[in-house]
């Protein structure tokens, strides 16, 4: 039974009967066991009101795939990145757990993590509130539960203990990231299921890009206009009146990786100036894919463009994370009959049959158009990149992963395969480039 089929249930029930009977770790989509619509009691309905998972929104919930291994939440100043990760290790350490707390240095673990406003203190339920042992710089909870404060100034305090999880703030602030955060894995040696959480407002690190880039991370995004609820109007305003549309605000109000390159062909300025809203009709509408190396490889691009005269109007980022090849191939027909695509524009350079064979168990109903790569990325990205200069391109909503990745193509060191950009450079280079001039951009297959 749905929500809208029992006016008795409160708002939102199903989202707060997940989790409960799983593990503290994650997964959103158990339903409690003997629960069922209707059944709720006075008690059960106060504490959904009450509760973190009523408050919250989805970006700050953990992914509900129980694969994941590293959550990494990055986030603006003031969009609940620290708040998502004091309530996950706060409903581990209910359970008797033992973690870390790392911050870029002790004072930092203390006054933010720990007694900040949305640190673990404030969110502790009542009479759960854990005690601060300042001598031994451990949290103790009244479960049981511990938490170890610990600065990444002294990766070398990490030698030796052992935890169930970790909590790590502002790491793009941490002095040596790599070789404390490694440090820090091979203590995550407790429990069946070791998991880290990682909250930290991003910077165009390569040892960020790296953390990006490695199996088993889900990044989350958070946006602190998406908290404005929580924060003071006038905070949010002023800022956004000061520096809305640069870098700076994509950085550290939206989240975004950044890279400060004066040889970047995407600014986030450029990019915040070209949104808008999709036209009634569209003369042409393709759907590109940019496939992954292998089974469950890196992420397979697929974004959906349209053409109008002279413009492009960028419709959809459809792309997913580590599929398979049946996975990707499903989300690339759903772009098509989402977004009423003409044809499939796909990259074969990982294997033109292969791609075209997958695409066809998925039932995709419309031509398909495979390409070859035989430039390198920048080069195919900067003739598209000369057509936002132009305001010929526009996109139709917000794609922050996306526009993230056409401000690194170039740029990036050491980061994951810009798989979205490629999949936009490829739609828009046939829907306004076509392969023409000396060197033809796509070329059919």
């Amino acid at each position: 039974m749905s929500e809208t089929q029992d006016s008795t249930l409160p708002k939102g029930w199903l989202r707060y009967t997940r989790r409960l009977s799983g593990d503290w770790t994650g997964s959103c989509d158990r339903l409690k066991p003997n629960v069922r619509a209707g059944e709720t009691t006075a008690d059960e309905a106060l504490a959904y009101e009450t509760s973190w998972l009523n408050r919250s929104r989805i970006d700050q919930l953990p992914p509900t795939d129980d694969a994941w291994r590293t959550w990494l939440l990055l986030g603006g100043r003031g969009s609940g990145k620290t708040r998502a990760g004091a309530e996950w290790l706060s409903a581990g350490a209910e359970k008797g757990l033992r973690f870390a707390l790392v911050g870029p240095s002790l004072h930092d673990v203390r006054e933010v993590m720990i007694e900040g406003v949305s640190g673990l203190k404030a969110v502790a339920a009542e009479g759960q509130r854990p005690r601060y042992e300042v001598s031994r710089r451990r949290l103790i909870w009244p479960s049981g539960g511990v938490a170890y404060a610990l600065s990444a100034e002294d990766p070398e305090s990490l030698r030796g203990p052992a935890f169930d999880a970790a909590w790590c703030d502002e790491f793009c602030a941490w002095p040596d990231g790599e070789a404390t955060l490694a440090l820090l894995r091979m203590g995550l040696r407790r429990g069946s299921d070791p998991r880290l959480v990682v909250t930290t407002t991003p910077k165009p690190t390569p040892a960020l890009r790296r953390l990006m880039a490695e199996p088993g991370v889900v990044t989350h995004r958070l946006a602190t206009a998406e908290n404005a609820a929580n924060l003071s109007p006038a905070f949010l305003e002023h800022l956004t009146d000061l520096y809305g549309g640069t870098r700076l605000a994509a950085q550290e109000l939206d989240g975004l990786v950044i890279d400060d390159d004066a040889a970047a062909l995407w600014r986030a300025e450029d990019l915040q100036r070209c949104r808008g809203a999709r036209p009634p009709r569209l003369d042409r509408v393709v759907v590109a894919v940019d496939p992954p190396a292998g089974d469950r490889g890196d992420a397979c691009g697929i974004v959906a463009a349209g053409r109008l005269d002279r413009a492009a109007f960028v419709l959809g980022d459809f792309t997913i994370e580590r599929p398979s090849p049946a996975a990707w191939a499903a989300r690339a027909a759903k772009a098509v009959r989402e977004t009423g695509a003409a044809y499939i524009v796909a990259e074969a350079n990982q294997g033109g049959d292969m791609v075209r064979a997958v695409l066809a168990a998925a039932d995709v109903a419309v031509p398909i158009r495979l390409v070859r790569a035989r430039i390198g990325k920048r080069a195919r990205a900067e003739p598209v990149a000369a057509l936002y200069d132009q305001g010929r391109v526009v996109h139709c909503g917000s794609f922050p992963a996306l526009e993230e990745e056409l401000m690194g193509i170039g740029v990036a060191d050491g980061g994951k395969s810009p798989d979205r950009a490629d999949a936009l450079v490829w739609a828009l280079t046939d829907l306004m480039l076509g392969g023409a001039g000396p060197e033809p951009r796509v070329r059919g297959v």
